[in-house]
């Protein structure tokens, strides 16, 4: 499967593409710059600083979009208006966030990491429409990838040093219920970072430091695999007009200046599996 480098290695910790024709397009996080990214039709980028960190972003549905930021949330609305929600945490400033998505049900998470990788110092939080945030995982050492089934009964997660993709069960009033292992990635595969779905139900993930995606079937059977020209593939999301066109992201966190020198670059592959549109904050 041909892989398409569409820009310069331009960002450090490139992360979370999300296609939107809200937007007009696909935009992605720089994620330790604290910017936004955005691709226009000719290929030119443009970035929107939003805080310290740019952790995840979606679509809302009313306009704009919904951020994980360094501690918190962030909303902008269609006229490019950002306000920042009151922080989740104050006291430790060795906490950032990490990567999100929303639920069928228009509610965002997004997922807390400590800066050092300290074993279970991670959370992973859901806002809802009316501002309102709940805890629904403790323990998390990094929070990564997570998205719903097409029929939305089930959500795929990574805790990224488990080598696992984890599978919940999930309904409106419960929400996420019986985590159990969908897949368990070896170890000299590469660390599962960012995921999407397809609408077939295939999960497909980044995997940091092993150069690919791997597409596994709803029944956890690796059958697509995509190889990089850069070694930090961070996550993987569906875009174009048919939604037949994967973007990859990829980072050059912790490199030296000449090592991978690809790494930092957003990449396109044309697949023959259609993906699910982006799932939208109801607030």
């Amino acid at each position: 499967m041909r892989v398409e480098q569409m820009t310069d290695p331009i960002a450090y910790h490139a992360e979370g593409p999300v296609w939107s024709p809200v937007w007009g397009g696909l935009r992605w996080v720089d994620m330790l710059a604290g910017d936004v990214l955005s691709l226009a039709d000719g290929g030119t980028v443009t970035r929107r600083h939003v805080g310290d960190v740019a952790a995840a972003v979606r679509p809302r549905r009313q306009g704009g979009a919904v951020i994980g930021v360094e501690r918190g949330f962030a909303l902008e609305d269609a006229d490019g208006t950002l306000t920042h929600l009151p922080t989740l945490w104050d006291e430790d400033r060795g906490m950032r966030m990490n990567e999100g998505g929303c639920d069928p049900d228009g509610r965002f998470y997004c997922g807390s990491m400590a800066y050092d990788k300290s074993p279970g110092a991670g959370t992973l939080y859901r806002l809802a429409p009316d501002g309102s945030v709940t805890v629904i995982l403790t323990g998390v050492t990094i929070s990564n990838g997570l998205e719903w089934s097409p029929d939305g009964t089930h959500a795929y997660y990574n805790d990224t040093p488990t080598q696992q993709i984890a599978v919940f069960d999930y309904d409106t009033e419960s929400g996420l219920t019986g985590r159990r292992t969908f897949v368990t990635v070896p170890a000299e595969a590469g660390r599962p970072d960012g995921l999407t779905v397809d609408a077939q139900g295939g999960v497909w993930v980044a995997l940091n430091n092993g150069g690919a995606v791997r597409r596994y079937s709803p029944a956890g059977a690796l059958d697509e695999v995509i190889e990089l020209p850069a070694r930090k593939v961070t996550a993987c999301a569906f875009g174009g007009p048919h939604l037949d066109e994967l973007f990859i992201t990829t980072s050059r966190e912790n490199l030296e200046p000449t090592e991978d020198p690809l790494a930092g670059s957003l990449f396109r592959a044309r697949v023959d599996i259609a993906g699910l549109p982006a799932r939208e904050f109801a607030g």
